[in-house]
């Protein structure tokens, strides 16, 4: 087999699940993470249909199925907490979900033992030659690798360096959201309450087993003039966004500045015509983010992982054909869980009072319309929206 040395940019989701199934191949894998340890936090992540399947082909479902959410009903309330609707766990939370830090790490764990992980450092270039590429970094040596993967989110930086810029690919859906840790003060168990004004969405839920809560916030927004790696600057978007909406917002807000885990994105995909160029491919949110909205980020970076190891090895390392069938394997299901993220803001982010009443009107009748099976049936339909070949697996 040719082509066995693997760097991967990116210790989340799809780097580490991406290493696993490399070294089962019979790969060698290297993940380069730029925080200085694995990251924690997150929002609840959740998975449908072929996502389940690579899980327990993984032998990790019964761990992931272990830190479940088992996350209840979503109760909407007014200004003064009075229950206005509620949507059950399964319209939200998938078949399976997990908060995002917890799955990391379940990942990481799972292949700690047989893959290189370098945190505290970032790729700074690539260059590919004749027979493999040259990678430099901003604080180690450079290194010969066979091939790299860019698994580094939505701001990718190896999409950056070999794509080109992000603007050339990101499309922004209209929204931002952040999520960070809070004191569960509601006493919630395992469940969920969301507030809404016009354009502006607060939510708290109960997690790991209610000894603390994420708080979650969503408005709708032009794209804003600012620094994704700026913390602060990020708070104060959010701080001057709410600062005037009821319910337990101040509270929440104030939570928000001793948060360890705090996070501020666009809601937004990116989509490219091939997810990979000369010896360097793109897997996860890096190649094809969904954006929150759809619900589908992990089960796209879970399969995607699979289908581009398998490709790979298949192919006997052979890059060209590999990233050239894991494109076409991809692309249906990519469009598929892009889809489901289209017009789905209104409904959680509703722009004014006219259409928050309209919204709560359809989830209080939702039992009862003809389409609720529908409703629930597409985001299953999008997660089995393709077929998982049958790789062969290398001898141990």
């Amino acid at each position: 087999m040719q082509n066995r040395r693997v760097l991967i940019s990116g210790a989340s989701v799809a780097g580490p699940a991406l290493a696993f199934w490399l070294r089962r191949h019979g790969f060698t894998a290297t993940v380069v993470e730029r925080a200085p340890e694995l990251r924690d936090g997150g929002y609840a992540v959740d998975f449908r249909g072929a996502s389940l399947r690579v899980l327990e082909s993984m032998g990790l479902l019964e761990a992931i199925e272990a830190a479940a959410t088992r996350m209840g009903d979503v109760t909407y309330v007014d200004s003064a907490d009075r229950p206005l609707v509620v949507t059950p766990a399964t319209y939200q939370s998938g078949e399976l979900e997990i908060l995002r830090g917890d799955l990391a790490r379940i990942l990481y764990e799972e292949t700690r033992d047989g893959v290189e992980y370098v945190f505290g450092d970032s790729i700074t270039g690539i260059t590919e030659h004749g027979d493999g590429v040259t990678v430099t970094f901003a604080h180690g040596e450079p290194r010969e690798f066979d091939l790299v993967i860019g698994a580094d989110g939505l701001h990718s930086n190896v999409r950056s360096l070999v794509f080109g810029d992000e603007s050339r690919f990101r499309h922004d859906l209209g929204y931002y959201v952040s999520i960070f840790t809070v004191p569960n003060h509601l006493g919630l168990d395992r469940a969920g309450r969301f507030y809404n004004e016009p354009n502006r969405t607060v939510g708290v839920y109960s997690a790991r087993d209610n000894t603390e809560a994420k708080a979650l916030f969503w408005f709708g927004s032009d794209r804003l003039d600012h620094d994704h790696r700026d913390v602060g600057q990020q708070r104060r978007i959010v701080e001057e966004t709410f600062r005037d909406v009821g319910w337990e917002t101040s509270t929440l807000l104030e939570a928000m500045r001793e948060a360890p885990d705090f996070y501020f994105d666009s809601a937004s995909q990116i989509k490219l015509d091939s997810y990979a160029r000369g010896r360097v491919a793109l897997v996860g949110d890096a190649g094809y983010c969904a954006a929150p909205l759809s619900g589908m980020g992990t089960s796209l970076a879970i399969v995607g992982a699979y289908v581009l190891a398998g490709e790979l090895a298949a192919a006997g390392g052979d890059h060209t054909a590999a990233f050239d069938a894991y494109s076409r394997e991809m692309r249906g299901f990519v469009d598929v869980c892009q889809k489901l993220a289209e017009g789905n803001g209104k409904w959680f982010v509703p722009p004014t009072r006219g259409w928050l009443r309209f919204r709560n009107l359809n989830y209080r009748l939702l039992p009862y319309l003809p389409w609720r099976k529908l409703i629930e049936e597409l985001p299953l339909k999008a997660g089995n929206a393709i077929t998982l070949k049958q790789y062969a697996v290398a001898p141990a």
